[in-house]
């Protein structure tokens, strides 16, 4: 399962954390990072416990939880970008006068209805939650949807694809199986999503490509190898530096 499979289905205490305990092992859900269990792990002169050590990942790499998930898409959070600024300066620790100086808006009252703005929609999400969990419960076979990967760049109805669906559309466009020939690139947005998905899926996600290793793994599923870069850039599923002279999995 990928880190983004992981993300969607961990409970709201595990996100918290931010990782995972696997048994054998401690995923990060933020990049899918592990760290075995087990192990004394040393670090600028400090030693650390796995789960310690992963802890020390998250502050390292990601500077927090919270952070990481106030910086995903509005479309991920319900946040106007205004909004996940304001919260982001009360994580902080910020006063409403600090937080009006900085900002340069209104008053501290202002401050204040933003403060009661965001603990309404926390009492809305905490009832919507409570609403689907019983939802859940009441028809277990429903069909259940393909996670949206934390990385797209525009979340809209493209993206809503039950797991059945998409298993149909990999087996009429990969009919000898996923990393074989790819017998056309879709036009419509909902294909093209799986298409890409399913490339990203056979990308080494702990490693940096050059353009032309990227084209290698690309060209023998489709010939025009160059459409399919430029999507998985355009959708969100890669990366890369400005100078091309590097691509990876974005996480």
């Amino acid at each position: 399962m990928d880190v983004n499979e992981l993300f969607w289905q961990a409970s709201i205490k595990d996100i918290k954390k931010g990782y995972l305990d696997e048994a054998t092992h401690f995923t990060c859900l933020l990049c899918g990072e592990k760290i075995e269990q087990g192990i004394i792990y040393p670090h600028e002169g400090v030693l650390y416990e796995a789960e310690k050590f992963m802890q020390h990942h998250i502050t390292a790499v990601h500077q927090s939880v919270f952070h990481y998930l106030n910086g995903l898409n509005k479309k991920m959070t319900g946040l106007t970008d205004h909004q996940s600024h304001i919260l982001r300066l009360f994580y902080e620790g910020k006063t409403d006068q600090e937080i009006k100086e900085e900002l340069e808006i209104g008053s501290a009252t202002t401050i204040r209805h933003h403060r009661f703005t965001l603990k309404e929609k926390e009492r809305q999400a905490k009832t919507f939650l409570a609403m689907m969990e019983l939802l859940k419960e009441q028809d277990q076979k429903e069909d259940s949807f393909v996670p949206i990967h934390k990385t797209a760049t525009m979340v809209d109805d493209r993206y809503n694809i039950t797991i059945s669906e998409e298993q149909q559309l990999l087996e009429k466009y990969f009919p000898n199986d996923i990393g074989k020939e790819l017998v056309r690139f879709p036009k419509r947005e909902k294909h093209k999503i799986v298409i890409l998905r399913a490339l990203t899926k056979l990308f080494d996600e702990a490693k940096q490509y050059s353009e032309k290793e990227l084209n290698a793994m690309i060209q023998p599923m489709y010939e025009d190898y160059v459409q399919i870069r430029r999507s998985l850039i355009e959708y969100g599923f890669i990366d890369r530096k400005e100078d091309g002279s590097a691509y990876w999995v974005k996480k």
